[in-house]
This record gives structure tokens, C-alpha cells and sequence, in this order.
């Protein structure tokens, strides 16, 4: 699974994810991706099952490339526990994901074998999101100028 190989401090402030997503918001290396539609969090056990169901479904072809990284440590404390005495141990890493960010992207297979692996990736990831092409990204990026 995805973490980071070290990281300056172990536990991080929960962070809020207000606003649209600024940076990773084009398909800058596939023909099709997924787009997040709501703010969440993505567990890094998510992202792998999301990779695990397109390779699978494109089987030896094309090639799929991971645009999130789950840096941001998530603690919690054990269950049945009193409140007080500090903050929960490590429990996993997730990936921030606002609105508008391009999560995964494919490239090498035919659009019905990109769409319908993306669409079994989909059903893995905890937030709605949508299936884009390179084309579609590009037409609003000028529609808006």
C-alpha cells in the first residue's frame, strides 16, 4: 500500500477541503481519468483497490497512472477508550482529494475497455466522481475564456 517513506512530524491537524481542486485538474498523461465530484478523503487501501480493478480489467494492455498520494496521517484511539491522555495512535494515510482533482488516469485501450475499467475503479473510491476523456477537459478549459 501507498505512504510516504518518512515524514517530518507523525500526527497532522484534520484540515478542511473547502474549495475546488487547483492543482492535478487536467489529464496531463492518459486519454481518460476519473474526476472527483466531492470532497473526501481516499485511503491508500482504496487507491490500491481502484488499481488492482482496472489492471485487472485491461489485463496486459495499456497503462494506468496513480495521481493522488496518501500523505496525511489519519490516528484514532481505541475503541471503549476515556477521552483525555493525547492523541490516538497512527491508524492510516489518506489522500486529500477536493472537487475537480483527476485521481487515475488510462491509456493504450480502446474508450469501451478505458471507460468500463474506470467505471469498476469508481465503485471502489468513497466520493462520487465522473469519467472524463482528454478531449472533454480540454473543450471546458476553453469554454470558460
Amino acid at each position: 500500500m501507498l505512504m510516504p517513506k518518512r515524514v517530518k512530524r507523525r500526527k497532522q491537524f484534520r484540515g478542511n477541503m473547502k474549495g475546488k481542486a487547483l492543482r492535478g485538474n487536467t489529464i496531463s498523461y492518459g486519454e481518460y481519468g476519473i474526476v472527483a465530484m466531492e470532497p473526501c478523503w481516499i485511503r491508500s487501501n482504496q487507491i490500491e483497490a481502484a488499481r488492482v480493478a482496472m489492471t485487472r480489467y485491461i489485463k496486459r494492455g495499456g497503462k494506468v497512472w496513480i495521481k493522488i498520494f496518501p500523505d496525511k496521517p489519519v490516528t484514532a484511539k481505541p475503541a471503549e477508550t476515556r477521552m483525555g491522555k493525547g492523541k490516538g495512535a497512527l491508524e492510516y494515510w489518506v489522500a486529500v482529494v477536493k472537487p475537480g482533482r483527476v485521481m487515475f488516469e488510462i491509456a493504450g485501450v480502446p474508450e469501451e475497455i478505458a471507460r468500463e475499467a474506470l467505471r469498476l475503479a469508481m465503485h471502489k473510491l468513497p466520493c462520487k466522481c465522473k469519467i472524463v476523456s482528454r478531449a472533454d477537459l480540454e473543450g471546458g478549459d476553453n469554454s470558460e475564456n
